[in-house]
């Protein structure tokens, strides 16, 4: 079957995932797609008792929560105050490549790391990666991730995060790619398709390992935000809270399926999901339209995951030699005055992350038609990111 595809893709990306739906039952590529490893970010592929690694990615469980609050925006309105926030978010919370979370409140004994999943790692590997998942369980990581905070239509205060599993999620996809092509478990090997049947060892390692890796990210990002909403003075009053890069048993079309979602989410019938624009643009709250539309199902009840790029990092930032950067697209001081005239707060953020470099969310959400709608739109008040250092696990 021809893969859908929403909104309009350079010629590379259309070509990653045509050979992607080569060997899927379905595909479908949303409309903040772009250029990913083996498959596109936003990337969906439906699989017949089998599973993509590469499709779910490095970042098992990356995705985005966001808690509505009782504050109001009000509580922000003079500058001090939401300067001050944004400076005692960027302390409390670990942004960065290779961080560990210092709070003492972290929260290392959460059951998960004493799940049977863990016996899927290789005995010398297991105490290793199980003690580096519980230092940085809490923590923001690089790249595009970030810690949001937010206005509603109504002045509602939200908090919104985006990261994923961390170390954990990359040892497991790493890992298990090796495996699967007769290397040991850490060693390196170059990133492949790798399709797993469900019913084999590895594949149920894997699907275990997975699973745990999402638990981790869950039990990260509630964290986090609660942490903020916290530091704002604040209660938390609803949390909506989605996944993008995972994989999920689910029936389509009268059949039972495994749907690989690549950088996107989830959007069954009433389903609500909270996607981020960029550091100078708005979010959303949205919600899987009810009617189940011909999009929906072309989409596999699937949609954006964020803005999308419009621009790889190195294109915007530069390529750095040592202590060097050659200059990139973004130039600084535009990216400073976008953030600026629209009031918003920014602590971190590389030039990588420039606005300049994504697409606008109102297009990519306009180009998936009648799947979603919007809830809320949330007013970027505070953005607190890792600095230029870019991503990692």
């Amino acid at each position: 079957m021809e893969p859908a595809v929403f909104g309009t893709h350079d010629d590379r990306t259309l070509e990653q995932l045509h050979d992607v739906a080569s060997r899927a039952e379905r595909a479908a590529l949303m409309a903040d797609g772009h250029l990913g490893y083996v498959m596109p970010i936003g990337g969906v592929a439906a699989y017949d008792g089998r599973v993509s690694v590469a499709g779910v990615g490095f970042d098992i469980a990356c995705g985005n929560a966001a808690i509505r609050t009782d504050l109001h925006a009000d509580d922000l309105a003079q500058a001090a105050v939401a300067e001050e926030a944004a400076d005692r978010v960027a302390v409390a919370i670990s942004f960065g490549m290779g961080g560990t979370n210092p709070a003492h409140d972290a929260p290392t004994d959460h059951p998960l790391f004493r799940d049977d999943a863990w016996n899927a790692v290789p005995t010398q590997h297991r105490e290793r990666l199980r003690e580096k998942a519980r230092e940085q369980l809490g923590t923001v990581g690089g790249g595009n991730h970030y810690v949001d905070v937010c206005t509603d239509e109504q002045g509602d205060v939200w908090v919104g995060v985006h990261f994923g599993s961390r170390g954990l999620g990359h040892a497991v996809a790493s890992g298990t790619m090796a495996l699967a092509q007769g290397a040991a478990w850490g060693q390196r090997v170059r990133p492949s398709e790798t399709l797993l049947e469900l019913d084999s060892e590895l594949g149920r390692g894997y699907w275990s390992l997975m699973h745990l890796a999402g638990r981790y990210a869950y039990a990260g990002r509630e964290w986090v935000a609660r942490k903020v909403v916290e530091i704002l003075g604040g209660r938390e009053l609803e949390l909506v809270h989605n996944h993008h890069n995972f994989a999920w048993r689910e029936r389509h079309d009268e059949r039972d399926l495994i749907v690989v979602r690549k950088g996107a989410t989830p959007a069954f019938p009433g389903q609500r999901s909270f996607v981020g624009g960029s550091m100078g643009d708005d979010a959303v709250i949205l919600e899987g339209s009810q009617e189940r539309s011909d999009a929906q199902r072309a989409a596999l009840f699937s949609t954006v995951h964020g803005a999308g790029r419009v621009m790889s990092r190195t294109e915007a930032a530069g390529r750095r030699k040592g202590r060097r950067r050659t200059r990139g697209k973004i130039d600084p001081e535009a990216m400073r005055s976008w953030v600026k005239e629209r009031g918003v707060v920014l602590r971190g953020g590389g030039l990588d992350e420039a606005p300049q470099a994504y697409r606008r969310l109102d297009e990519v959400l306009a180009a998936q038609g009648d799947s979603v709608g919007v809830l809320h739109r949330l007013r970027p008040r505070i953005v607190v990111m890792a600095g230029d250092e870019g991503s990692g696990p």
